[in-house]
């Protein structure tokens, strides 16, 4: 191992045998390996025959952690970083000391792997040439509509992180704000024994979940088709605008003048801003 490198390592989300061969190396050899939950971590090393050091890293200690770990790698240590599964940061642990250390100037290596997002994306038959990941929608129903009135004319598919045990609510919830026609997909219990890939509209995935409580359980993606923009409904005269105004300044403020001007709703001008990219 380099001496003085922190490695970001990507582990299964459920399969060990998507562990690669350089991630085995690098937890095998590094100083001490920086978990979210020592002992789910502790079962994936003896699975491998890894015995290393350990050290707690998670949300709420994090922040508390990113001098300690930046002495010993300032001492010539490496450290490896993993979280319970997947590719730590993504809506995990380690975006504060993975900062604070490149503040210091100290060298953090990425060891890629398995992140459930990816994973998803890559077989839901969903447009992938542009998508936008939005992490956890809210646990609540207020703010979790709330989010989804905000995304509803983004034009990228969305790819979302849920909790299965409210996964009827959220689709309903996506039912009654995008509508029952939006196209979605849940991922659940990706490259596990009971992997679940599921594609339909909204309103007959709200029914299928009701029909199957099996699919209320495990870990779960959900990706949602993104909107559809019909030039057609902008009149031509701020589109023509909001070319011109395209040219000279950043599309925000583009689009926020051509709405002034043509009475045309800002975020629709945004989203059709976006598709001219």
């Amino acid at each position: 191992m380099n001496p003085s490198t922190f490695y970001v390592v990507a582990t299964p989300i459920g399969n060990l045998l998507d562990l690669s061969q350089r991630a085995i190396e690098v937890l095998s050899q590094v100083d001490l390996i920086a978990c979210e939950d020592t002992r789910h971590t502790g079962r994936l090393l003896s699975a491998y025959n890894i015995k290393n050091k350990t050290l707690s890293l998670h949300d709420h200690n994090e922040r508390q952690r990113q001098e300690y770990v930046a002495e010993l790698l300032q001492q010539g240590k490496s450290i490896a970083l993993v979280s319970d599964a997947g590719t730590p940061l993504i809506s995990d642990p380690g975006f504060h000391v993975v900062r604070y250390l490149r503040e210091q100037n100290l060298t953090v290596v990425p060891v890629p792997g398995a992140c459930a997002a990816i994973a998803a994306l890559s077989v839901a038959g969903l447009p992938t040439d542009r998508f936008t990941f939005e992490g956890f929608l809210p646990s609540k129903s207020g703010a979790r509509q709330s989010k989804l009135n905000e995304l509803a004319s983004e034009p990228r598919t969305m790819v979302f992180y849920d909790a299965p045990r409210r996964a009827i609510d959220t689709v309903q919830d996506i039912n009654d704000v995008l509508g029952g026609e939006r196209q979605i997909v849940i991922a659940r219990e990706l490259t596990k024994t009971f992997e679940t890939i599921h594609a339909d509209t909204a309103a007959n995935i709200l029914t299928w979940l009701n029909e199957d409580p099996n699919q209320l359980k495990g870990e779960m993606v959900l990706i949602i088709e993104g909107a559809h923009i019909d030039p057609n409904d902008i009149p031509e005269v701020a589109i023509k605008t909001l070319k011109l105004l395209l040219g000279e300044m950043k599309p925000k403020k583009a689009c926020a003048i051509a709405a002034e001007i043509h009475g045309v709703k800002k975020n629709a001008l945004y989203q059709l801003a976006l598709a001219m990219k």
